[in-house]
């Protein structure tokens, strides 16, 4: 079954949004398996940029057939904002290209507000959320008070729900967080609308649908939100976010087996960065740091907010490509290390005086840590234009062939610019 899915690395914003897109051109499927509107998948082709927060990213292709998974927490103002874009450009004339999974978590106004109030309360000890609703999305789901997208065709259980369910919301908003509550008709109402407009991106069976495809031999890419640093379980907790984002996850929210699965690709900057709080070894401050955001325009497609940079994490890919079992990698933004006389790389960490080349698990032990440096030599050539590896500087080509072997994985494909074009591969994607 040649199932492949994409994961990210590091904390997310590795460029999935580019590979998915890429990629989908060698897909049949590409199913969005966890995650919600937090995410931010940036796509650029022909030089025009398209942001997508839900859609999958390979909704660029029309032959590509997306969907939405059970794994993921649906806002649907937001994803019917984002059709309604798509077909603006001309994309997504066939509603068969989209299918959005009766068992998706229905993510509305009341989660937002509740994520905004509880971020507003922690004052200085906030969590960095992007207070798009996440986590009290999923919450609902797992005390089993969520509405699902199959809820919104049935109007008369939907409502009787949207009671319930406002019944213990208004009570926070309104006696702990000092907010306004929510008013049940205009969202009943509002949900009715939207029902209307998504009936066309209804699959009652997702699973299923996702199931068949791969058992007839359709070629499936399964993408993921944030990264693998950001997991529920695995991340640098609490400054996580509210899913799981390693591989695993791909097949509990899309409802596939694991024997489906045929490669598992980790998207890795050839730098790292991190959005909002939490521990980040390798982080660089001042001018450098600084340089690194602005020629890398490291700024938080979802939230707008200034992404902090630093070098390339070893100790942390290696424990990223453990716990998903990445089998190949995608090294993204190599032009953006154009010009450095000299870059450094964190090939291990020293913790109390000792040096530790395995990730510490616990959050306070990784605070601590100071990354130990290899240097390798920079290069000056603008990279942008190159088309194959083999045109790559020296110096550039050195610095892939050092982080394939350091981490003992093979590096199958290169971006040296957010277009398509800007792509060199050194393997096929599916074999």
């Amino acid at each position: 079954m040649p199932g492949i899915i994409v994961v990210g690395s590091q904390w997310g914003d590795e460029g999935k949004g580019k590979v998915i897109d890429v990629f989908s051109a060698q897909a049949d499927f590409v199913v969005r398996y966890q995650g919600g509107a937090n995410a931010g998948h940036t796509l650029v082709v022909n030089g025009v940029k398209t942001v997508l927060h839900l859609v999958p990213s390979g909704i660029l292709h029309p032959k590509t057939t997306c969907i939405i998974g059970a794994g993921v927490v649906l806002d649907v103002e937001e994803v019917l904002s984002e059709i309604s874009s798509l077909r603006a450009a001309g994309l997504l004339q066939a509603p068969e290209q989209l299918k959005i999974s009766d068992s998706a978590t229905v993510l509305l106004s009341y989660h937002r507000l509740l994520d905004a109030a509880r971020e507003q309360a922690l004052g200085h000890e906030k969590i960095g959320t992007t207070g798009r609703g996440i986590g009290p999305a999923y919450e609902d789901r797992a005390s089993r008070k969520a509405i699902l997208f199959g809820d919104l065709f049935e109007p008369e259980s939907l409502r009787t729900k949207l009671e319930q369910s406002l019944k213990e919301k208004n009570f926070l908003l309104e006696r702990y967080y000092d907010t306004k509550p929510v008013e049940l008709e205009p969202l009943y109402k509002r949900l009715l609308e939207i029902a209307d407009q998504l009936a066309a991106f209804r699959c009652k069976d997702a699973s299923l649908l996702v199931h068949k495809a791969l058992k007839s031999g359709k070629k499936v890419l399964f993408e993921g939100a944030q990264g693998t640093m950001l997991d529920l379980l695995h991340g640098t907790y609490p400054f996580v976010t509210s899913s799981s984002t390693i591989s695993g996850s791909a097949c509990i929210g899309s409802g596939i087996g694991p024997n489906a699965v045929q490669k598992i690709i980790g998207i890795t900057k050839a730098y790292t960065t991190r959005v909002g709080s939490g521990p980040f070894p390798t982080e660089l401050g001042g001018d450098l740091g600084e340089r690194i955001r602005r020629e890398g325009a490291e700024f938080g497609a979802t939230t707008g907010r200034p992404r902090r940079t630093g070098w390339l994490d070893l100790v942390a890919l290696k424990y990223a490509i453990r716990v998903n079992g990445i089998t190949n990698l995608a090294l993204m933004k190599l032009d953006v290390l154009s010009g450095h006389e000299r870059i450094d790389v964190c090939v291990a960490y020293k913790l109390d005086g000792q040096e530790v080349k395995d990730l510490p698990t616990a959050t306070g032990d990784l605070v601590r840590v100071e990354p130990v440096y290899k240097t390798l030599q920079g290069w000056n050539d603008d990279i942008s234009q190159v088309r194959s590896i083999q045109d790559l500087p020296q110096p550039a080509r050195d610095y892939i062939q050092f982080i394939g072997n350091e981490v003992a994985t093979p590096i199958d494909v290169v971006s040296v610019g957010p277009g398509r074009e800007q792509t060199l591969w050194i393997k096929p994607l599916f074999t």
